[in-house]
């Protein structure tokens, strides 16, 4: 498309923002009638802060981000195609999933955010999961709510509000207090057949919380909305908190606010069964989308949904990739040092293409990259750990084998569960900015998994552009389901490439996630000595 055209667009308002806060950058993505074509982009750095032993972002830390991540795309927009955008065809906000925002009558905030990454619910998740009949894992917010209500915490009853990071920010922007079915699969489980809170659960919550909350759980919940439906307008004051300048004009739609999953099974077209998707960055997580309910309950996997509401297995692991982010900037650090600068993404190639050339199973090194504590590994804090046998071989190749067979460890480990289950996986697509290094992270991935693994395009693009075709799907909802409108209209051409399990990889791994199994103990003991 030529730039007049374009600028055509932005002027006219044919175009869609998607913002998503992630768990180190807060990203603006616009794009235009065709979904493809991405106009501009924006973000900004942040990081969370670990204060009186929990992870938190602060709220004033969420606008001045939004607002420098929107200056950062509208100043990209003017350097392009010399106009300011006033106005846009529709808007999206996600989020990373989880944790727990309360608010009081006058929608103060009552406590710090606490973010998906504390694993201080323990007590309240084993009790819920024993209520309900389903696994409630120790970062969805009814386990966070359900541990204040435990613990006696002195806020909990001037609650009258409780959501995730997207439905905050949507409610400021436009004044709606809903949430997306995908992001509210992680406060609540949801009824498929209904695409709601699943009321008989509901109900026994509320039984159980009887005299303890000060009002009754659906009150108190954001409602709940599905892809495609209206999820309100930006308002004057929305307009102001996300533009200071004042150039941008209230009324623009809102798509449903979307959690970090939804948003990262969108932006790789898997939202249909036997599809799945695996999102690496400062977490990671996989997503199969499932044919039929899981037979068992199994404290490895948790049940949300796609933003349509179908059912998924959702393997969910706090500590991702920033462990070997470190080993990079060291190294990047050394180049500096040695007197050859090199980029990061250099960097990554250089370290990533060492590793390809390695040993299968890492040569007999394990590296845990456990920041923050591994509910799957059975761990309440993080100790990134390297660990050698004298026998091993400590080479530059096995070392960084090493650490991204790591990445992908403990999410094996999940994985193992849902195989067993009999769960049906045709192809994994891959996304994030491990995968922008073409062919390495990929592989071993496909290794892990023993499935095809497919990286698009929009592989490095993430969720800002997810939520921003989330945004462009409400003009052709009535149309086309979801599933039909990514592969119809956003999909249909898309360059991907896809990388077959290889054999001797496979085995590599397989004899790596036995000594990263059995190597856990360590991982333990690290946790109860080194505090």
């Amino acid at each position: 498309m030529t730039n007049s055209a374009t600028r055509d667009d932005i002027v006219a308002g044919r175009t869609s923002l998607g913002i998503e806060f992630g768990s180190t950058r807060i990203k603006a993505c616009l794009i235009g009638p065709d979904p493809t074509d991405v106009i501009a982009t924006g973000s900004h750095a942040w990081e969370n802060r670990f204060e009186d032993r929990r992870w938190t972002y602060s709220l004033d830390d969420v606008w001045s981000g939004l607002q420098a991540a929107y200056a950062d795309l509208v100043a990209e927009v003017r350097a392009r195609y010399d106009v300011t955008p006033e106005t846009f065809g529709a808007i999206g906000v996600s989020a990373m999933m989880h944790g727990y925002l309360a608010f009081d009558e006058a929608d103060d905030l009552l406590v710090p955010f606490r973010t998906w990454r504390n694993t201080s619910t323990g007590p309240a998740a084993a009790e819920l999961s024993t209520l309900l009949g389903i696994n409630i894992p120790l970062r969805w917010s009814i386990a966070h709510l359900h541990q204040a209500v435990l613990d006696a915490e002195p806020h909990v009853g001037d609650i009258r509000f409780v959501t995730t990071l997207a439905g905050y920010v949507h409610s400021r922007l436009t004044g709606e207090k809903v949430l997306g079915v995908g992001d509210a699969s992680g406060m609540f489980p949801i009824d498929p057949a209904t695409r709601d809170y699943d009321q008989r659960r509901v109900d026994l919550f509320d039984a159980h919380a009887a005299g303890r909350l000060p009002a009754d759980l659906r009150s108190l919940l954001p409602a709940v909305r599905v892809a495609g439906e209206a999820a309100g307008t930006l308002t004057s004051a929305g307009a102001a908190l996300l533009d200071p300048s004042g150039v941008l004009r209230p009324g623009v739609p809102f798509c449903p606010p979307e959690g970090d999953a939804g948003t990262g099974m969108v932006a790789t077209a898997a939202v249909a069964p036997r599809t799945g998707n695996v999102s690496a960055g400062t977490s990671i997580f996989a997503m199969v989308v499932l044919e039929r309910p899981l037979q068992s309950m199994h404290h490895e996997i948790d049940v949300v949904t796609t933003p349509a509401g179908d059912l998924v297995a959702m393997v969910h692991c706090n500590n991702g990739a920033s462990e070997l982010a470190a080993w990079a900037g060291m190294f990047e650090r050394f180049s500096a040092a040695a007197g050859f600068p090199l980029e990061p993404d250099a960097v990554y190639e250089a370290l990533f293409r060492e590793a390809l050339a390695a040993e299968a199973d890492a040569g007999g090194l394990l590296a845990y990259n456990h920041l923050a504590g591994e509910p799957i590994a059975g761990t309440d804090e993080g100790r990134p750990l390297f660990v050698r046998t004298p026998d091993s071989r400590f080479t530059l190749g096995n070392a960084i084998r090493a650490q991204l067979y790591g990445v992908f460890g403990t999410l094996a480990l999940g994985m193992r569960v849902l195989d067993a289950e009999g769960v049906a996986l045709d192809r994994m697509f891959a996304h994030g900015g491990m995968f922008r290094t073409a062919g390495v992270a990929q592989r071993f991935l496909a290794a892990a998994l023993g499935a095809p693994v497919a990286v698009g395009e929009t592989a490095s693009e993430g969720g800002a552009w997810g939520i921003a075709v989330l945004a462009a799907y409400l003009g052709h909802s009535a149309e086309l389901d979801l599933d039909a409108y990514l592969q119809q209209r956003v999909f249909a051409a898309a360059s991907v490439d896809v990388a077959e399990p290889d054999a001797a990889d496979a085995a590599g791994f397989a004899a790596y996630l036995d000594r990263y199994d059995a190597g856990l103990a360590i991982e333990r003991a690290a946790v109860a000595a080194l505090s």
